[in-house]
């Protein structure tokens, strides 16, 4: 099950939406609220925010997906439990909310709208919300039997078990060639038709790679946990000269750009350029002073 979740401004048209009955919606779940019809229960809304000008995106979003097969088998009762559990996993229970549900695509899913000022007049923290909403979902998936994230991605990894050795052996085969830039990887890959992606974020940080191949496309990380981004730039650094090298590197040149790396991937680039440099010294004898 998928579950995600942000904070907006558009109270009245974003209700609109989840009651569209083109959709087939459907309201599952009403949290202290009496309205009948989006501009009523927008009104309710703004009586509670009036208690707080200062918040502007004042209402929270949810979209709570469960898979398409658990999705087929379950009825408007269960999914209306599914949203409060959801809001009780998210300790909204002070909050008003309305569910409706959208059938008009193979994939049920539900739209939930909280107001983001409680009954008592505090604000919702909005922080690492798309995340939370996430850990959430995967809670109330396990309470109630469904299907979590992390199961339908184990699924298709294994499905993916061919395609994944294949990427897995052409960057062994690469890498063998002691390839001495990022870009260098990346040309070297690309002439066995792997793409490799960059993932950078919106403050131009590297946050890892993802692999193209035969139509399918993985993070890196997923083909092999031995590909993370950290230690494939570890490994690609030792090559230059490990000899040197006295700290992980905090900026690289990639694709004829300069991109940061954040302080968490520097951590952990600098840990597997330790345990890399022992291991060449291990199985080298280089700098055992003999």
């Amino acid at each position: 099950m998928i579950g995600k979740g942000h904070a907006i401004s558009r109270t009245g048209a974003s209700l609109a939406y989840g009651w569209n009955q083109e959709k087939e919606a459907e309201v599952v779940l009403k949290e202290h609220l009496a309205g009948d019809t989006p501009a009523e229960i927008t009104e309710e809304f703004k009586i509670i925010q009036s208690q707080n000008q200062r918040c502007t995106n004042n209402t929270l979003s949810f979209i709570v997906s469960p898979t398409i097969e658990d999705g087929k088998h379950m009825s408007s009762k269960e999914l209306g439990e599914l949203a409060k559990e959801f809001l009780q996993q998210m300790k909204l229970q002070n909050h008003q909310a309305i569910g409706f549900v959208h059938r008009d695509k193979a994939h049920t899913h539900i739209h939930i709208y909280a107001n983001r000022i409680s009954l008592s007049g505090d604000v919702y923290k909005d922080n690492f919300i798309g995340k939370r909403s996430q850990l959430a979902a995967d809670h109330v998936a396990q309470k109630l039997g469904l299907t979590t994230v992390q199961e339908v991605q184990n699924e298709r990894l294994l499905d993916l078990k061919g395609i994944r050795q294949e990427i897995k052996n052409i960057n062994d085969k690469v890498l063998e060639t002691s390839p001495k830039s990022l870009d260098e990887y990346i040309h070297k890959m690309k002439e066995h038709r792997v793409n490799v992606i960059p993932t950078i974020n919106k403050l131009n940080q590297l946050q890892g790679f993802r692999m193209e191949y035969k139509g399918v496309n993985l993070k890196a990380s997923e083909v092999d946990r031995g590909m993370s981004g950290n230690r494939l730039i570890a490994q690609i650094s030792l090559n230059r000269n490990f000899t040197l090298l006295k700290e992980a590197p905090k900026s690289l040149q990639l694709l004829n750009k300069t991109v940061q790396l954040s302080s968490k991937l520097t951590t952990k680039i600098a840990k597997d350029i330790v345990k890399g440099a022992i291991k060449i010294v291990r199985d080298t004898g280089i700098g055992m002073g003999y």
